[in-house]
């Protein structure tokens, strides 16, 4: 319990987290801070410019092994099955219609790419090493909950769009495309391309990272002003007891197939984290019945502050200790 304090509070007052605070607070007391869309974007691109190609780069080193066929399975897998776990608890503790269950529950299958890069950062801080190829996983984890979501809708209501190019929009969504784009250009150019790049992708990339979640925090801050009343105590409670919940099947997925201390955190943040790019997205076209003052203000303004703070913590010491790192 003590690591996992000590991790916390270290985390508190890392440079990511103080910047997402600010944000938070600012709009919490009605600041007219904001940052421009544009430049939002920007960053959100760069990002997953960098940690795909990083990512790429780092698989190129190892080579592909079963380890790493293991790994993506696992994920795939997690991001099938969480879903039905995160539909379950709906059922269970709010009042929530099936249509909004539906889609809160694909955001908890599928996850979050900042709430992954915060951990890395963390991990990097703390000279944990983890595989590469970590974030190939979370791209294959992207679009599954989505599907599994899709079938739970249409099981019991018919109400969602299934056909083929709904699939084709979800497999093109912009973060998907990029993400694993960049992996690609990694996986192919090796450390010479990396080398060739570093002072853009590497070197920069903690600078980016706080502004980008200045801006996330300006956006939870507003969604929790203007719609905690409707979100209620129940799903409140789901935003922070499904994350725990993911991060466990994460943990058992991340022994069974072997990974390290590191990349073992990485799985459990991913499955512990929740969408609030790529599935609110799908979610408008899929469901357009249901409330993104829901399913969006639950990923980011519940879960994404929970994970930041205690939740990665958390994760990276249950991973040190119980895979012996």
């Amino acid at each position: 319990m003590s690591d996992i304090l000590s991790l916390a509070a270290g985390n508190l007052i890392s440079p990511i987290i103080l910047s997402f605070v600010l944000g938070v607070l600012a709009a919490l007391a009605r600041s007219d801070l904001s940052v421009p869309e544009a430049v939002a974007k920007g960053m959100s691109i760069y990002l997953l410019f960098a940690i795909g190609f990083k990512g790429g780069a780092g698989v190129a080193a190892h080579g592909i092994d079963g380890t790493l066929i293991a790994t993506l399975v696992a994920g795939l897998a997690l991001s099938f099955l969480l879903p039905f776990i995160a539909f379950a608890l709906l059922s269970v503790m709010t009042r929530l219609d099936t249509v909004d269950k539906a889609a809160v529950a694909a955001h908890y299958g599928s996850i979050s790419i900042v709430t992954f890069v915060a951990a890395t950062s963390v991990l990097e801080s703390r000279g944990i090493a983890s595989e590469g190829y970590m974030v190939a996983t979370a791209a294959v984890m992207e679009a599954p909950a989505i599907l599994s979501a899709l079938w739970l809708i249409a099981r019991t209501s018919g109400e969602a769009r299934t056909d083929a190019g709904l699939y084709r929009e979800i497999m093109l969504n912009g973060s998907i495309v990029l993400l694993v784009g960049s992996f690609v250009i990694g996986l192919a150019t090796g450390a010479e391309g990396l080398a060739k790049v570093s002072s853009f992708i590497v070197s920069p990339f903690q600078g980016v990272l706080c502004l980008f979640l200045l801006d996330m925090g300006l956006v939870a801050g507003r969604g929790l002003r203007e719609s905690a009343r409707e979100l209620g105590l129940g799903s409140i409670a789901f935003g922070i007891l499904m994350p725990p919940v993911g991060a466990a099947f994460g943990l058992n997925a991340a022994l069974i197939v072997g990974l390290s201390p590191g990349g073992a955190a990485l799985l459990m943040t991913l499955a512990a984290s929740a969408s609030y790019i790529a599935v609110p997205a799908a979610m408008r076209v899929a469901l357009p019945d249901a409330r993104p003052s829901i399913y969006l203000t639950l990923s980011l303004g519940v879960t994404f502050p929970f994970n930041l703070t205690l939740g990665i913590p958390l994760y990276t010491a249950l991973a040190t200790t119980l895979t012996g790192g």
